[in-house]
């Protein structure tokens, strides 16, 4: 059961082992594992395989699936999942916590302040050409209200526990996050899986994220509609996401919605019923900016509505997340993530930054281009594992062809070191092995802030790999937040 220490990636140059989550650098079961430790000692390699087709038979049943857009042999797949938990004591998801408060609360300033005043743009803080050039600022929703200031109503931030143990942010994700539905869906198998383990863990509960979601989503609204409808935009059935959408929809017990149902009408917006219209106050969209709206965005869209960013710039809709909101989670932007904080709320940063080469800065730049073997390259813009170069599982030919896409267009680039992802064990072929994981927490910003009491552990399944990302080969596991130190010892 032990996690060796054989799944650095080849070529990979670091100063640090990556930190193990069961395992001490002693050898010893971290003392929070150790209920889960005891319980694997007592089931054979054939049982273990056993818990995990029954696991898979349950996604499978409930049609928990994501799309890989252009593989050849099916589009749609059952999300791969690992059978062994992640566990977090109260004590570090304490701190977690109030990270992910701190740096939301910052963020939603950051975007209150550039759709109006602009005064972090002329304090020379953030560069104004970073943020005003970006492609997901939105010049559309300069000086709009905007309820309680929550630009950013469901956030996913991906974090990393480092070598030395200490957790940091990778990356923000404000505009339309994904991969709750599978934290919830983990954690359904989970209970069946280890009944017993997971009983007398005390693990703090995910189930009222879709209360909790319907309540932030209402609370938009609040101020001028009693009791708002909302509704799920999704593009339609062939999206990546679209399980969960229709999933979210049905836990929060409100209609889910494609743009053909959408009717807009003096700048109200309605949805078509089998008894007529229906008016829709708040719209948890899922859709990318760029489709909301073909009068307003792309004009060849058809997910969206005709007239609803109208609607919404006349206060008889709200958006959420709102749109522009991908200008504080640009990948750019992220490297003064920390100044922002420190600007608007006069505080340090609780979670860190990795350190962020920005390609568009000359010196960096070289820096970059010297050391594309070492560093993981990323665009701006992309997401979902795209886009990206990691030097240290690249071949020659990659580095050159992102060295010249570098050169063309050093705006769009941003580089980091590569990163030693903790690992956690998974179950592999009939036996435990170490993998390595990152975690999406989701926090909720509406009349007030509330991070999810869990996370989807995402795992990069394939030895030695670095991404985590399902649509490149990744897969998840359920999180155990404890609610105690000494429920971690059971």
């Amino acid at each position: 059961m032990s996690a060796k220490r054989d799944d650095l990636p080849t070529g990979a140059k670091t100063s640090a082992l990556p930190y193990d989550e069961m395992l001490a650098p002693d050898g010893r079961v971290r003392k929070h594992y150790h209920a889960l430790e005891a319980r694997l000692a007592t089931l054979s390699p054939d049982e273990l395989a056993e818990r995990q087709k029954t696991q898979e038979r349950f996604f499978l049943l409930q049609g928990i699936t994501f799309t890989v857009y252009g593989a050849e042999s099916s589009t749609e797949r059952i999300i791969p999942t690992d059978i062994l938990p992640r566990i977090i004591p109260a004590q570090e998801w304490s701190r977690i916590e109030a990270g992910l408060i701190q740096r939301l609360r910052a963020l939603n300033m950051f975007l209150a302040d550039i759709y109006s005043e602009q005064q972090i743009l002329m304090d020379g803080v953030v560069p104004r050409e970073l943020v005003l050039q970006a492609p997901s600022y939105r010049r559309e929703m300069q000086n709009l209200y905007v309820p309680h200031k929550a630009y950013a109503n469901v956030c996913g931030s991906d974090l990393i526990r480092q070598p030395n143990g200490e957790f940091a942010v990778l990356e923000d994700n404000l505009r339309v996050p994904s991969g709750v539905s599978y934290m919830l869906a983990n954690r359904e198998a989970s209970k069946r899986v280890f009944p017993g383990t997971f009983r007398g863990a005390g693990v703090r509960s995910v189930d009222r994220y879709p209360d909790l979601l319907l309540a932030t989503l209402k609370s938009m609204a609040a101020d001028w509609r009693p009791n708002p409808q909302v509704a799920v935009l999704t593009p339609g059935v062939y999206n990546s996401a679209y399980y969960e959408h229709a999933y979210l929809a049905r836990l929060m017990g409100v209609p889910l919605v494609e743009g053909r149902d959408l009717v807009v009408h003096e700048n109200m917006v309605y949805m078509r019923t089998t008894t007529g219209l229906r008016r829709i106050d708040v719209i948890y969209r899922r859709v990318d900016d760029d489709f909301i709206d073909p009068l307003t965005f792309r004009r060849d869209s058809s997910l969206g509505a005709a007239g609803l960013f109208n609607a919404y710039r006349a206060g008889n809709v709200v958006i959420c997340n709102a749109p522009g909101t991908g200008v504080a989670d640009d990948k750019a932007v992220y490297a003064y993530v920390p100044e922002i904080i420190r600007y608007y709320l006069n505080e340090d940063a609780i979670l860190p930054n990795i350190e962020t080469y920005l390609c568009r800065e000359p010196a960096q730049l070289s820096h970059v281009l010297a050391n594309l073997d070492k560093l993981v390259v990323k665009a701006v813009g992309a997401s979902g594992g795209y886009g990206m170069l990691v030097g240290p599982h690249s071949t020659k030919a990659q580095q050159e062809e992102f060295a010249d896409a570098l050169r063309a267009d050093p705006a769009n680039y941003i580089a980091q070191p590569t990163i030693q992802l903790s690992t956690a064990p998974c179950l592999i072929d009939h036996a435990i092995e170490p993998r390595h994981v990152d975690l999406r927490p989701f926090i909720l910003s509406g009349e007030k802030i509330t991070v999810t009491p869990g996370a989807l552990t995402r795992v990069a399944l394939k030895k030695g790999s670095l991404v985590v990302n399902s649509s490149q080969g990744g897969g998840s596991k359920d999180t155990w937040i404890l609610a105690d130190t000494k429920g971690a010892a059971r």
